[in-house]
């Protein structure tokens, strides 16, 4: 940590002053992902300013996502944000995580064989009542919690899942190599919503803090439905891309729809 002091004749208020300082310390390699920030007092110290000013440098990047503060324990230099596409190509987060470095485990809380629900059924297009996995996960990027996985998959498709270790497994490599089903194209959605309780506490985040809640079906290359997901992102760690082409002689009209949740 680089020790200096704060310019209190500046109109720069001061927290962003200490707020500014953090990153540059973050940018120049002297706190990496990971690495636990000095405590409130000895920020305090470093750079001559109340506790006040550091707990509000501190919020600050919490907001932007720059550090991660987990009770009891203090505050981290968060990791880049995980990626994923919405368009272009279909990749799990295992995929992202691993091709840039990371590394990704799975907490497997569930995995059972369960009736479908309405809604299920109607996403894998099978008849509510009919068989299915459910395959539930924490899933740790660099020991971060960082998003909760519930998994659907037809039973009669790959009746021996049930017996996989998906503690470190890509669940589209092992449905590709190990059962033979390839995974075409998919459909998703994403919204912003409010932690509910259970999943705060999976993620060790506050109640009701933001979170992208993306819900997902995958199809086989002939059409059939072969996974359903719903997974809530930390919206702090997470971010969604999408990719928008404009091909001549389509009709015209807008690229990209948005409906409110209430519509």
């Amino acid at each position: 940590m680089t020790r200096q002091r704060l310019d209190r004749e500046s109109f720069v208020p001061m927290y962003y002053q200490l707020q500014q300082a953090l990153i540059q310390d973050m940018d120049s390699g002297a706190h990496r992902a990971g690495d636990r920030l000095p405590s409130e007092s000895e920020l305090c110290d470093a750079y001559g300013v109340s506790r006040t000013v550091v707990r509000q440098a501190l919020r600050e990047l919490e907001i932007s996502g720059r550090i991660v503060r987990r009770k009891g324990q203090g505050s981290f230099v968060a990791p880049p944000k995980t990626s994923e596409r919405l368009v272009q190509t279909l990749t799990g987060l295992h995929e992202d995580v691993t091709s840039r470095g990371g590394t990704m485990r799975s907490d497997v809380r569930l995995l059972d064989r369960v009736p479908a629900t309405p809604e299920v059924a109607a996403e894998l297009s099978i008849a509510p009542g009919d068989p299915v996995i459910v395959l539930d996960r924490l899933r740790f990027v660099d020991e971060i919690p960082w998003v909760v996985v519930v998994t659907y998959l037809p039973y009669t498709m790959c009746p021996r899942l049930l017996e996989e270790d998906l503690t470190h497994q890509s669940l589209y490599a092992l449905l590709e190599d190990t059962y033979g089903i390839e995974i075409s194209w998919g459909r998703r959605r994403v919204e912003a919503v409010p932690a509910p309780a259970p999943v705060a506490r999976a993620l060790e985040i506050r109640r009701d803090s933001p979170i992208l809640l993306l819900s997902s079906t995958s199809y086989a290359p002939d059409g059939r439905p072969v996974e359903y997901f719903v997974a809530s992102h930390r919206g702090d760690l997470s971010r969604f891309e999408v990719r928008l082409e404009r091909r001549k002689g389509a009709p015209r009209g807008p690229l990209l729809t948005v409906q409110s949740a209430g519509a």
